[in-house]
């Protein structure tokens, strides 16, 4: 198995810094509530002086939705989303312990951060371009199909695990009770995002580690270097590695 953004998002967005991390031995048992306390903090204090529209991540995230064409007032970045609803409401809801990590180290960063089960994923995992016949399930369970050239992220199977790149995750890959292995990607396209993306992932693999008996890999993406590989042994234990 493998995770890699195509050549041609490479080519129309050089700015983009990617990050990517694979973590065993995941439950739904953990108690996360002093990493999350800790995170939002620093939040909170980003969000003192102005609004998530105002951070330099979510500008960034904003110029390339509208490169892609897409109003960026109408269809927001998940971190914008996390963030805006973070100052109006003080708090998000509780998912699942690693969801719940990720959403609050994605506020504190104010990165999007997408956490996939990697059991749903079917072979590979492609950031690229939609034909559109690719297969995308809502969270609450409903079928969609993106639109031609949407940024999305697809499988072999023709699965879509994300609409307008990171917009929005699917339902069909969603941490869940019985996850145990996931898939984590932070994407940033602001100046400061090839030290930011590399720390946030750091942050994470620290974070995971003091909660969960896990084992952590860890990759930063490139156009030179796009590939984060992963193999799954027969007994269904997952030996990562990337190149």
């Amino acid at each position: 198995m493998y995770f890699q953004h195509s050549d041609e998002i490479w080519s129309d967005h050089p700015e983009l810094v990617g990050g990517v991390l694979v973590a065993t031995g995941i439950t739904a048992d953990a108690v996360v509530e002093p990493r999350i306390e800790a995170f939002t903090t620093l939040a909170k204090a980003r969000l003192a002086a102005g609004t998530e529209a105002d951070l330099p991540e979510i500008q960034a995230w904003r110029r390339t939705f509208s490169k892609m064409g897409l109003k960026p007032t109408r269809y927001r970045c998940a971190s914008e989303s996390l963030l805006r609803r973070f100052r109006k409401e003080g708090a998000l809801p509780r998912i699942h312990p690693l969801v719940d990590l990720c959403n609050a180290i994605s506020l504190a960063f104010a990165i999007p951060v997408a956490a996939l089960d990697v059991d749903r994923i079917s072979g590979h995992l492609e950031v690229r371009h939609a034909a559109g016949d690719e297969n995308y399930l809502t969270l609450s369970g409903e079928p969609e199909n993106p639109e031609p050239g949407e940024v999305t992220f697809v499988d072999a199977a023709g699965h879509a695990h994300a609409r307008r790149w990171t917009n929005r995750q699917s339902g069909h890959s969603a941490v869940r009770d019985t996850t145990g292995t996931v898939l984590i990607i932070a994407e940033g396209v602001h100046a400061s995002a090839a030290t930011d993306v590399p720390r946030l992932i750091a942050t994470l693999s620290e974070a995971l580690s003091s909660v969960w008996p896990t084992t952590v890999r860890t990759a930063a993406l490139s156009r030179p270097a796009p590939r984060f590989g992963f193999a799954v042994q027969p007994s269904g234990a997952r030996d990562e590695t990337h190149r």
